[in-house]
């Protein structure tokens, strides 16, 4: 490692420092990820509904009804594959296909009372098990986190937005 002689100390080289900093940001944020993943996963065990449509679902009730194309959009999925999950959602009666009222062409799906309790019960048992783990840190530690993690959000879509 590189290191300069600077007023009696040692400085090493910022950069490889810079970088060991974000392979653990990176790192980390993978690793938690995952284990909220896992968890969800755990807590969707307890309902009738796949992970997949889980997603599903969640887009739905985050931006509102779709068509066949937007949710496989969203969800990096074949047209085909989503048409298969809506299909089963649909029997189960989550979702609905819809006609919109602009365009007699254009079916929506739309997210219905039940799929709606579903996705909130297990979003709800998810922030429970996050409360759980924040305990453990003090009412700054949660404000901090909650502000960089927000901050990094923000800075990451508007990125993304400026690259498209």
């Amino acid at each position: 490692m590189e290191s300069v002689k600077n007023g009696g100390m040692i400085v090493e080289d910022l950069h490889n420092e810079d970088h060991r900093q974000i392979e653990d940001i990176e790192r980390s944020l993978r690793r938690i990820a995952d284990l909220v993943k896992q968890k969800g996963r755990e807590i969707l065990a307890h309902f009738p509904i796949t992970a997949p449509q889980f997603v599903a679902l969640q887009w739905l009730n985050e931006y509102g009804d779709m068509t066949i194309g937007e949710l496989s959009e969203k969800m990096h999925l074949a047209c085909s594959t989503t048409t298969d999950l809506v299909d089963r959602m649909e029997k189960n009666e989550l979702v609905e296909r819809v006609k919109d009222k602009q365009d007699r062409r254009v079916v929506r799906i739309h997210l219905l009372e039940k799929g709606q309790v579903i996705i909130r019960e297990v979003i709800l048992k998810r922030q429970d098990y996050l409360a759980e783990m924040l305990d453990q840190f003090s009412g700054e530690q949660v404000d901090d986190l909650e502000k960089n993690l927000s901050l990094l959000l923000r800075t990451m879509i508007e990125q993304r937005e400026v690259r498209s």
